[in-house]
C-alpha cells in the first residue's frame, strides 16, 4: 500500500490559552530603608567610596555567599549600584555599569536576574530612604 493512500488522521482538537505568567518581583521592591543600627552578617559597602573601591568589593562579593546593604543619601549612586551589581553577577564592566546605568536594560531583566540581584544586594540604606526610593523609580518602567 502506497504512502499517499493511507487514510487522512483525523485531527486532534486541542484548547490553547495564553499562560498564566507568575507575579514579578520588581526589580528594586523593598530593597530600600532607613539605615539600621544592626545590620547583622552582612557586609556594608558605603557608596561615598570611589568607583574603583566599589568595583573591588562587588567583584569579591557578587559571587560569595553573602549579600551586602549599600548605604548612600545619593539617589545617583543607588541606581549606579543596582546596575553594577546586575554587571558584576553577569561579569559585565562594573565602572562603566557604576557611571552610567542602561536602564532600558536593566528594567527588561526577567526574574531570574531580580532574584539574583536580591540575594547579593540585600538592601540600599539611607537617612533618606523615601528620597532614595523616589530616584528608583527610575526603574519602574
Amino acid at each position: 500500500m502506497p504512502h499517499d493512500s493511507a487514510p487522512a488522521p483525523e485531527p486532534v482538537l486541542m484548547q490553547l490559552s495564553v499562560p498564566i505568567r507568575s507575579e514579578q518581583r520588581a526589580l528594586t521592591a523593598g530593597l530600600v530603608r532607613p539605615i539600621s543600627a544592626d545590620p547583622g552578617t552582612a557586609e556594608i559597602l558605603e557608596l561615598t567610596a570611589d568607583d574603583g573601591t566599589v568595583s573591588e568589593f562587588l567583584v569579591r562579593i557578587a559571587h560569595g555567599d553573602t549579600g551586602f546593604i549599600a548605604r548612600t543619601d545619593s539617589g545617583d549612586r543607588a541606581i549606579g549600584i543596582v546596575a553594577a551589581t546586575v554587571a558584576a553577577l553577569m561579569g559585565e564592566d562594573i565602572r562603566a555599569a557604576l557611571a552610567g546605568p542602561d536602564i532600558a536594560f536593566l528594567t527588561g531583566l526577567g526574574q531570574p536576574a531580580i532574584d539574583a540581584l536580591h540575594e547579593v544586594l540585600l538592601a540600599i540604606e539611607s537617612a533618606d530612604p523615601d528620597a532614595i526610593t523616589r530616584s528608583l523609580r527610575v526603574f519602574d518602567a
